[in-house]
């Protein structure tokens, strides 16, 4: 159904500047493929993989656990990916249909936090890179980062074709080239590692696919089919995740040994810095895609906003926070993206899914749906009584809590169940009940 009740056509030649017009459908499956591949050849992985390693244990169980978490992420993401092809909506009015229009406020707030929080940490990481490259202070790349990301935001399909077509081959020789180096070292089992369960390393991985799931019709709903887009995101960003974790897990096996993080194990490569700096340069993608998905989110609270107005303001908000911001806070980041968002596909695949084609209301007036806010919040719970978002400083309370709660209920704290795979079981157990009952009252 209609966002609204005039739909006007684009003419700009680019993404709706509003969420009246309707969005052209020109992206095929080639073109999905290389987009999602090109997003998920991420710098950021990598330097995530060293909370994936699992200390002492053999290279290929936490291998194992990368493509594990892959495989599940991706098929959310695609899941999710091929529903906004077919209504041919933003994410967050997607989830109008399941939530009703002003219900989905609420999962709006969230993603837009996530998105802010998401182009802040891509900001950072390319920043990082570039100025341990180039021996240089990081600043002038923080600025540069966010100022070409932001222009980046403004053409949004524009930059999807220069990805697909060219951005991926690049990033593709970096990688491949940075492997080659790799694998020429010794590769000895890493004694350091965050991981502290087979699980919990895939509950990592799962959260960078996760983290797509409110963004990805953003894009998909440029797509020309709902299969080219599921299968275009699941296995483009499936690939990706696991060849750029597995490089990170070699480069810390090869290297760790000297002390080296993952960005210095990569430039120890010879030539690796020409590499790693192909890289830098592709990482603007994933900072312009959530600069861009933030300014679409917020039209799901107000429809003729212009989201190149919102896309500078958002920018520049990203820009200040890389300033100034500490990557120690990542892992928290990442599994608390994956306890509000793993519960929420669960729900939506649950419900989109077994509803009929053609009934999923995502116009101005979709009814509210506040019972199936339930399920979403009881997966929340079940992933953090599974295994508690930690935070340290300030924010230690909550893991006190949720720990608190761990010791009434009997759970063992190391008890090394995957969080994502539990809150996405409850999620989708509490959510055919409610949909089964819609159904029957509608018969």
């Amino acid at each position: 159904m209609s966002t609204s009740g005039t739909v006007r056509t684009s003419t700009s030649g680019d993404a709706p500047l509003t969420l009246d017009q309707a969005p052209a459908r020109t992206l095929g499956l080639g073109e999905s493929l290389g987009l999602w591949a090109n997003l998920g050849v991420s710098v950021l992985l990598p330097v995530a993989a060293v909370f994936v390693v699992l200390p002492g244990r053999p290279l290929w169980v936490t291998v194992a656990a990368v493509v594990v978490g892959a495989v599940v992420g991706a098929t959310l993401l695609g899941l999710v990916a091929a529903a906004g092809a077919r209504e041919s909506v933003p994410g967050m009015v997607l989830l109008r249909g399941l939530l009703g229009r002003r219900t989905s406020w609420l999962p709006t707030a969230f993603n837009l936090v996530q998105c802010v929080g998401w182009a802040t940490f891509e900001i950072v990481v390319i920043a990082e890179a570039a100025a341990r490259v180039l021996d240089a202070p990081r600043w002038p790349f923080v600025v540069a980062a966010g100022v070409l990301a932001t222009a980046m935001a403004l053409r949004p399909l524009g930059v999807v074709r220069v990805l697909a077509r060219y951005a991926v081959w690049a990033a593709l020789a970096a990688v491949v080239y940075l492997f080659v180096g790799v694998l020429r070292e010794p590769l000895p089992p890493i004694e350091g590692g965050g991981a502290t369960s087979f699980w919990t390393a895939t509950d990592i991985v799962i959260a960078l696919p996760v983290s797509w799931l409110p963004l990805a019709a953003d894009y998909t709903r440029h797509a020309r089919s709902a299969r080219a887009a599921g299968v275009g995101s699941a296995v483009g960003y499936g690939l990706a995740t696991v060849v750029m974790f597995v490089l990170g897990v070699l480069a810390l096996a090869a290297y760790g040994a000297a002390g080296f993080d993952v960005i210095d194990a990569l430039l120890a490569v010879p030539l690796g810095a020409v590499a790693v700096l192909v890289l830098v340069s592709v990482e603007l993608d994933e900072a312009f895609a959530n600069l861009y998905s933030t300014a679409v989110s917020a039209q799901n609270v107000v429809a003729r906003l212009d989201r190149r107005v919102l896309a500078v303001a958002v920018g520049a908000l990203a820009t200040l926070l890389a300033l100034s911001f500490d990557i120690a806070a990542y892992e928290p980041f990442l599994f608390l993206i994956g306890a509000v968002f793993v519960p929420l596909a669960g729900v939506l695949i649950a419900t989109y899914w077994s509803t009929p084609r053609g009934r999923w209301d995502t116009s101005d007036t979709a009814p509210a749906r506040p019972l199936l806010l339930l399920p979403w919040a009881a997966g929340f719970v079940a992933y953090q009584l599974t295994l508690p978002t930690y935070f340290p400083g300030p924010g230690a309370g909550w893991t006190a809590w949720w720990t608190a709660r761990q010791a009434d209920l009997g759970i063992d704290p190391a008890n090394g169940w995957s969080a994502s795979l539990v809150g996405l079981a409850v999620a989708v157990v509490l959510t055919l009940p409610v949909v089964l009952r819609g159904r029957w009252a509608v018969r």
